[in-house]
């Protein structure tokens, strides 16, 4: 991984294709609010389907707490709009099947030299891109569970919404 992507810096505002054929800017993605930036392999990996899975979970809580996810893999959006749906996920999904960022942010999957993905990799951003926590998902338990993102959110949330605590009338 590039060395400045780690809490503290700030994440590239990436343009990729979405997974309904849309080009997408990171940062109009992100609106505004926290968000959880996630590299994938692609959906053949059992690994990042249990991961998802969880996401699934959890995006209910996402969307009524002013967060998002994004979700990054190689995979064309032909493949990702159907995985993608067959998960239940409402969030956007983005395809670098050109891949694009994969040398320039340093997340190539060096031990896979069939499909060469993304090693999976999870981030954390505020508003404005700036990296907050980052997971390296290698091996599966590198992977934030959903309690570490709830724990993520609220931090990250506290931090930039002045109005955190109930104004006083």
């Amino acid at each position: 991984m590039r060395e400045d992507l780690h809490p503290g810096g700030r994440f590239p505002d990436l343009e990729l294709t979405d997974h309904a054929g849309n080009v997408r800017r990171l940062g109009d993605l992100v609106g505004g609010d926290p968000a959880l930036v996630h590299f994938f392999r692609g959906w053949w990996c059992p690994k990042e389907q249990q991961f998802l899975r969880g996401l699934v979970r959890l995006q209910d809580e996402a969307e009524v707490a002013y967060t998002r996810f994004v979700s990054i893999s190689v995979d064309d959006p032909t493949v990702t709009s159907a995985f993608r749906a067959g998960l239940g996920a409402r969030w956007t999904f983005l395809c670098d099947t050109e891949r694009r960022y994969l040398d320039d942010l340093d997340l190539r999957e060096t031990t896979d030299t069939k499909y060469h993905p993304y090693v999976s990799t999870a981030f954390l951003l505020g508003p404005d891109l700036a990296i907050h926590a980052v997971w390296n998902g290698y091996w599966f338990w590198g992977r934030p569970t959903n309690e570490e993102l709830r724990l993520g959110f609220r931090e990250l949330t506290r931090s930039i919404r002045p109005d955190w605590e109930v104004p006083k009338g």
